[in-house]
Order: structure tokens, then C-alpha cells, then sequence
């Protein structure tokens, strides 16, 4: 079974870089250059997986995907996020929203399609040459179920202050400094 897979941005060469991405695995790519066209071609083609940039004219990525989610028929549609913006709290604005996943621009062909893999199975065409990276294995983040995450690191406690404040002597000439002796 062939999947679709539509890219949303206004970038050309993004869209090329997707292309060149998935060109050994069985699936159809489709183009929109910004939000509107977008979001007609999601309701047109109905694709799997929405690679949707976060800025771009005409409609940017957020609305589109405030749209998508809005639409009773295209609310349950997979969709990563690409932004050039990599803020937390741009992350977390577009987390929000309903996204599978994010990659932060610029990035790797090999990023992109391990991130894809593990929203859509796609299968490598009969013949095709290697592709630029391997689905991996999901992992459990660093220590795991039911184990204590490190601790994150605290400030070094602040030296104690010398007696009379600090740098009491700071800018008063001494006795000895005066005369010379």
C-alpha cells in the first residue's frame, strides 16, 4: 500500500530535500507552498503524514493546523511540525495544537525520514537504493520506567563573605602604601 505524504512549505528546497528523502520507499509525495494550498490538498488527497512548516505567507503553520484540527474529516490526520524557530515555547505552542512530532530547520534527510518512520510504516521500493537512514527502535528516555531521572544540576554555593563585607579594603590606600615603607 502506497502512502501519502504532503509537504507544506514555502522553502523549494525543503520540498526537494522531502522528495529526495522518501524517493526509495513506496509513497506519493505532494507540494503545497503555503497554508491554504495546504489545507485544500489535505482535503483533496487525504495523505498520511503532513510535513507543515511553521512560517510561511498566505497562511502559516500554525493556522493551518488550527484549521485541520477544526475539520471534523482531517482533525485525525498525522502531522510533524518543521520550524526554524526552536524555542521551547514555540514547541510547546505547537505541541498543543495536536502535532506526532517536530524537527527543528535546518536538519538532515536522515532526521526526517527516521522522525517519519515512526509515524507511518512506509516500505522501501522493490530495487531501491539504500535509503538515507533505518527506522530505530523506540527507546525509553534516560532511566527508563519507574527509575529516578538525574537530578539537575544545582548552582555552586556562593563563597563565604570575607569579615567586614566583602572587598572591605577595596580602593583605601594602607599606611605602608603612603610613605613608601
Amino acid at each position: 500500500m502506497s502512502h501519502k505524504i504532503l509537504t507544506v512549505d514555502d522553502s523549494k528546497t525543503v520540498r526537494v530535500l522531502v522528495q529526495r528523502t522518501f524517493k526509495s520507499y513506496d509513497c506519493e509525495i505532494f507540494e503545497a507552498a503555503n497554508g491554504v494550498e495546504g489545507l485544500a490538498l489535505a482535503a483533496k488527497v487525504l495523505p498520511d503524514l503532513i510535513l507543515l512548516d511553521v512560517t510561511m505567507p498566505v497562511m502559516d503553520g500554525v493556522e493551518m493546523l488550527s484549521k485541520l484540527k477544526a475539520d471534523p474529516d482531517l482533525k485525525n490526520m498525522r502531522v510533524m511540525m518543521l520550524t526554524a524557530e526552536g524555542s521551547r515555547e514555540s514547541v510547546l505552542k505547537i505541541a498543543k495544537l495536536g502535532i506526532r512530532d517536530y524537527l527543528v530547520k535546518p536538519f538532515k534527510e536522515k532526521s526526517l525520514l527516521e522522525k517519519a518512520l515512526k509515524i507511518v510504516e512506509l516500505q522501501r521500493r522493490p530495487g531501491a537504493e539504500e535509503p538515507v537512514a533505518k527506522p530505530l527502535p523506540m527507546r525509553l528516555p534516560i532511566g527508563g520506567v519507574g527509575s529516578r531521572a538525574p537530578q539537575a544540576a544545582r548552582p555552586a554555593p556562593e563563597p563565604p563573605a570575607a569579615p567586614g563585607g566583602p572587598n572591605e579594603n577595596f580602593g583605601k590606600a594602607q599606611p605602608a602604601q603612603l610613605t613608601g615603607t
